[in-house]
């Protein structure tokens, strides 16, 4: 059955058609005169099913044969390679890259919606060229900077292993193009690979491993001390100055002093400010690079701990001294009550004087004051007022007592004594 000349002009107007390839180093290979063979709508694309151009080439001496694997379109709204469907920028999977630059996949899964969006998002790189803001990447991120892959890997271009060999059946010897080597562990992840979850960023394998690497790099904490406002600096070369280093920690905050050591190859730089020198570490930290060598950025060490362990470290060591035979052992501990007693002194017996009855309430008379309470032997009596016209008898004060100190005997004096017989 023929179809309709307007459905199948409109088919072909959404087909791919390029020149060349969108690829990486790696898959290009490391010879500069590739020979390629080029198919129109060949294949169609394994992302959005539209058919495209295929190329396909060898990418070096006994490696495997390559093909582009997805469409132009699909390569450029992810910035990835045709063929791995890796980063062009920093050759890592797309689902490592996403996490690191916090980007969301917008693109729909549904085939309807999946052409319309590819079809809108053809136009839009159209108009806006290669440099659109769907082919650009973002701000590089502390993971992409660690787990980026800045040369070629030629080693994922070998050829895949020789199912013959693997039973002992192949008889090529040398000349098999396939590799004779162990196949890897079925249960291994790395084994179960999917070009829609490399594409999507989602359950990807590699990108788990990559992250897993990631979690165990090791990392710089800040010390508890918050007076450390020192970092150390190592791997500082000769040609390298003052005015090197606080150019590069300048940015962070106040610089307080910068200080090279030239005999051990480091340099200290103390900040004013303990959140300055928490930044510089942070950003710093496998980071910087002067003058062609990376730096080895470490915690200053607390002046006063690190007194203390040089004297503990230059203390000498007391030889061990065997125990005398014979002699008798460690004497046991005081008991708790007499812990305090140094002489052994009896305890002091206190002579209190004997509980008295409280003598009964008295009842006040008129006219005349309640009788005081008290010892029966010092208790006042009361004898009435004395009768008119008597005279009350005057106390006379009593003379003082003399006191007589042995300072003052005169035999201690040196006085000379009377003798007894004259």
């Amino acid at each position: 059955m023929a179809t309709s000349k307007s459905a199948n002009t409109y088919n072909r107007q959404g087909w791919e058609e390029a020149d060349f390839p969108i690829l990486c180093q790696t898959c290009l290979g490391d010879n500069p005169y590739v020979r390629m063979t080029k198919e129109k709508f060949g294949k169609e694309c394994k992302i959005c099913a539209r058919p495209f151009t295929v190329f396909r080439w060898c990418p070096g001496a006994r490696m495997r044969y390559k093909k582009t694997e997805v469409c132009q379109t699909c390569a450029k709204l992810k910035n990835v390679c045709q063929t791995c469907l890796l980063d062009l920028e920093y050759g890592l999977p797309v689902q490592v890259r996403d996490q690191a630059l916090k980007m969301r996949d917008e693109m729909p899964k549904s085939d309807v919606n999946k052409e319309y969006y590819i079809a809108n998002a053809e136009k839009q790189l159209a108009e806006d060229g290669p440099s659109g803001s769907l082919g650009k990447s973002q701000a590089p991120s502390d993971i992409l900077l660690k787990l980026a892959r800045n040369t070629p890997y030629y080693k994922r271009n070998r050829p895949h292993i020789c199912s013959f060999w693997v039973k002992g059946e192949c008889k090529r010897g040398e000349e098999c193009p396939y590799r004779h080597d162990r196949p890897t562990d079925p249960d291994d992840p790395l084994a179960d690979q999917n070009i829609k979850d490399r594409f999507y960023g989602q359950n990807d394998p590699v990108a788990n491993k990559l992250l897993d690497r990631y979690s165990q790099m090791p990392k710089i904490s800040p010390p508890e001390d918050k007076s450390i406002t020192t970092l150390y600096v190592g791997n500082v070369s000769d040609d390298i100055t003052e005015k090197d280093i606080s150019d590069n920690f300048y940015q962070y905050g106040e610089l307080r002093s910068v200080n090279i050591v030239k005999g051990s190859q480091c340099a200290f730089v103390q900040f004013t400010q303990r959140s300055a020198a928490e930044a510089a570490a942070d950003k710093a930290f496998n980071k910087l690079i002067i003058n062609g060598k990376r730096m080895n950025i470490k915690w200053g060490k607390s002046q006063a701990q690190q007194g203390l362990r040089e004297a503990a470290a230059n203390k000498p060591e007391e030889p061990q001294v065997n125990p005398v035979p014979g002699l008798p052992g460690a004497l046991p501990m005081p008991p708790e009550e007499l812990s305090n007693n140094f002489f052994n002194l009896p305890p002091p017996v206190h002579h209190g004087l004997p509980r008295m009855r409280p003598p009964p309430p008295t009842l006040s008379i008129a006219g005349r004051p309640p009788m005081p309470m008290g010892p029966p032997m010092m208790r006042p009596v009361y004898r009435g007022p004395p009768p008119p016209g008597t005279m009350r008898p005057m106390m006379l004060p009593r003379p003082p007592m003399m006191m007589h100190y042995p300072s003052q005997d005169p035999t201690r004096m040196g006085a000379p004594q009377p003798s007894e017989n004259k």
